[in-house]
């Protein structure tokens, strides 16, 4: 297919990942932006035609580089969570539905965590999170409460450097499977 020309929006220093949802319940997509030096994340809101409002800009910790979204706490509203690199931390942001968030709530990951993805990995029904820290070769999985908190990580080792990561059915068990890329060890 082709594209139209771009469209530039302002956000913080230094965008380093981002994700799309629906944040302030309009139907129309909206997308949240991890600004690695600015430690914070950028809202642009929608507008359904190609362009979007000025950014809103919500505390995040130190160095976010990832984001990824869901509803965390079961109030039907778009949720984030962050991974803060600079911090060893993944902050969540609950939605109220109407392009703004809570203060982010900070929980502990692994060493220099880059990359954050979403499931439910007990068949509880809640959403989790599975989070890679480059530095401790390992992923963190933060099992969620439906009440917008989470557990405390439980950590599985991966290759050298986990710098990504995803998730889906792989196997078609029925399960959610996590698929990681390992920087160092070229898998």
């Amino acid at each position: 297919g082709s594209f139209s020309d771009q469209g530039a929006y302002s956000t913080g220093a230094n965008p380093s990942s981002v994700a799309v949802g629906d944040f302030n319940n309009d139907t129309q997509l909206d997308t949240v932006v991890a600004n690695y030096n600015s430690n914070s994340v950028s809202i642009l809101l929608g507008y359904g035609n190609g362009s979007f409002a000025d950014q809103i800009i919500f505390s995040t910790g130190a160095h976010p580089c990832s984001v990824a979204v869901g509803d965390f706490n079961n109030d039907n509203q778009t949720d984030i969570v962050i991974t803060n690199n600079g911090d060893n931390t993944m902050s969540v942001l609950l939605g109220y539905g109407n392009g703004s968030f809570s203060d982010q709530v900070a929980y502990s990951t692994g060493a220099n965590p880059s990359s954050v993805a979403v499931g439910n990995f007990n068949n509880d029904t809640q959403l989790d999170t599975v989070v890679a820290n480059y530095n401790s070769n390992s992923v963190s999985i933060l099992l969620g409460y439906g009440n917008g908190s989470f557990a405390d990580q439980m950590t599985h080792s991966t290759g050298t450097y986990p710098c990504s990561v995803a998730v889906g059915d792989f196997n078609n068990d029925n399960q959610i499977d996590i698929v990681v890329a390992n920087y160092n060890s070229n898998s």
